[in-house]
């Protein structure tokens, strides 16, 4: 589920919705056949949206005016079915009215064999024409699908039958349409999970290791427990909405086996999915679990479930016989549709094989590169760049000296890391325009000056915005609002440290001036007064470098233990 690199954006349990398969933008051709929403709700039974035609016969190139109406809906698809085979495919074509609430799909291969809607938006009335194609079956009726919002909508709802002229009168009863598989059961739990059995009876992950979710609030609790030729799962953490788990072949999202516990009118659905590539999770019917349970208790989601071990013939679920990288992840819930979660799923560090031995493991909200990643960035700007923009600003007449007939800190490359291609870019012309330094008294020198002021500002100034939204990067997972307010710190300590410094600048060169006026010799030769002020200078840093290695321990440490 998500590789090297940024890796994983991960198992995506992301889904903002307003109709069928989940698309609130209508192109829903997943939905084609069985007209069913992937919404992971049961359907409503009495139908308040009404179909109607402009005629009830018709030949092959007629246009028939088709109107969809009711209450207030937001999706919506509509088809064309031979009355006396509503399992078929499609039949004909429709042509759009007002394209800006409805748009063609093609189905089973034929454009413009079904309508959908275009956007979420509200609506009471659509209207199309149907065009009648040649061998056409004998008797049409149009089926509806309606939602008017994600856990509520009716499914093929019939219109009339409209038949060809002169053919045997349509006597076949109208048709029933299958009921949605029913959900089972569910119950409540009485009490929490534990942890007691962990590595003994049960295989756990556990975030932060070792805790217990009948103990800790924040514990984030998966167990495996092994009866027989089932496995009872169970599920607890603080959610907002959902909890879920997923089973991958690899870290790339997609083609992987997930379960969702989604809170809905303070009630917890379980429900089984799957995920096809980078997409919403899909809602499975069919194969429903056993021993369902939930609990909801300050905050804190708890759901358990049992599933055999093997399912032959069941699309979408894995053996759990075999191993694989384990997900858990949590997010907000809105009348039932998940959203992307709020921070990085946690991801064991290998395979594992969950019927296997108990095990006691644990896992990361962020791969290890992404660690070393957030690492650099931290030292690097709080030893390597701060401390030399504060050396190469104030203490240039200490080291005058020329280095292979340059200034040693013009030398002196700095280190900016991989935090942007503008401020890469920025640092780079930085080092190129300081080999083509004119000499002091050149005309072009005051430009120079300004230009080099002005990049190195610009390139410090992107990099620590680029710093502020690294540290909100879903995979390094830094506790927030912490790690906001510590950067805020590190900034204005470094601010501080430069006004300080700049007042010390200032009031030294009114200091020298009224030793001599000539500034420029003062400062080659080296005067009492610029002693003294580098031994402030030499204390002030001394300060700072303490205060950047105190910022650099937390954030560090912050990282560590993610």
């Amino acid at each position: 589920m998500t590789a090297p690199g940024f890796t994983v954006s991960a198992f995506i349990l992301l889904l903002h919705v307003s109709f069928v398969a989940n698309y609130p933008s209508g192109k829903v051709t997943k939905s084609c056949g069985g007209m069913i929403p992937e919404h992971g709700h049961t359907p409503q039974s009495h139908p308040a949206h009404n179909i109607s035609v402009s005629q009830k016969t018709f030949r092959p190139g007629d246009q028939i005016k088709v109107t969809l109406s009711g209450p207030p809906f937001k999706g919506f698809l509509l088809e064309a079915r031979d009355a006396e085979n509503l399992s078929g495919p499609p039949v004909g074509s429709f042509t759009l009215i007002d394209s800006h609430v409805s748009q063609l799909l093609t189905c089973e291969d034929v454009q413009g064999s079904a309508v959908s809607h275009r956007s979420p938006s509200k609506k009471t009335e659509i209207k199309v024409f149907w065009d009648a194609p040649s061998g056409a079956p004998n008797h049409i009726t149009f089926l509806a699908t309606v939602v008017e919002k994600y856990k509520i909508y009716w499914v093929k709802i019939p219109g009339p039958v409209i038949s060809q002229p002169n053919v045997p009168p349509f006597t076949t009863p109208e048709a029933t349409i299958a009921p949605m598989p029913t959900v089972p059961s569910v119950s409540h739990l009485t009490r929490s999970f534990n942890a007691s059995d962990c590595g003994n009876k049960k295989f756990c992950i556990r975030s932060p290791l070792n805790c217990d979710p009948e103990k800790e609030r924040a514990c984030v609790f998966l167990s495996f427990t092994r009866d027989d030729q089932s496995v009872m799962v169970e599920m607890s953490g603080p959610s907002k909405g959902y909890l879920s788990v997923a089973f991958s072949h690899d870290r790339w999202m997609g083609d992987d086996d997930a379960y969702v516990c989604i809170l809905e009118d303070q009630i917890v659905h379980i429900q089984p999915s799957h995920l096809t590539g980078r997409s919403h999770p899909i809602m499975d019917f069919g194969d429903p679990l056993e021993d369902m349970a939930w609990r909801l208790v300050d905050g804190v989601m708890q759901c358990s479930f049992r599933r055999n071990i093997t399912l032959p013939g069941v699309k979408n679920r894995f053996d759990l016989n075999a191993s694989y990288y384990i997900f858990v992840a949590d997010g907000a819930a809105v009348d039932g549709r998940i959203h992307k979660h709020s921070q990085q799923p946690l991801i064991t560090y290998e395979k594992y094989n969950v019927t296997g031995d108990p095990k006691n493991i644990g896992g990361s909200h962020s791969l290890l590169l992404l660690k070393v990643h957030g690492a650099l960035m931290f030292v690097a700007w709080m030893t390597t760049v701060s401390v030399g923009v504060l050396i190469a600003r104030f203490f240039k007449p200490v080291w005058s000296k020329a280095l292979f007939g340059d200034a040693a800190w013009f030398q002196h490359a700095g280190y900016h890391p991989y935090l942007g291609f503008i401020v890469m870019v920025l640092a780079v012309l930085q080092l190129l325009l300081a080999a083509f330094r004119p000499p002091l008294h050149d005309p072009r020198r005051q430009m120079f000056n300004w230009t080099h002021w002005s990049m190195g500002t610009a390139a410090r100034i992107i990099a620590v915005a680029a710093m502020f939204l690294g540290m909100d990067l879903p995979g390094l997972n830094l506790p927030g609002p912490w790690k906001t307010y510590a950067m805020i710190g590190f900034v204005a300590w470094h601010v501080g440290t430069e006004i300080i410094l700049e007042i010390h600048a200032y009031r030294l060169s009114r200091k020298v001036e009224i030793l001599d006026d000539d500034r420029i010799q003062i400062l080659q030769s080296f005067t009492a007064a610029e002693a003294e002020g580098y031994v402030f200078k030499k204390v002030v840093l001394a300060i700072y470098v303490c205060g950047n290695l105190t910022f650099l321990t937390m954030f560090l440490s912050a990282i560590n233990r993610l």
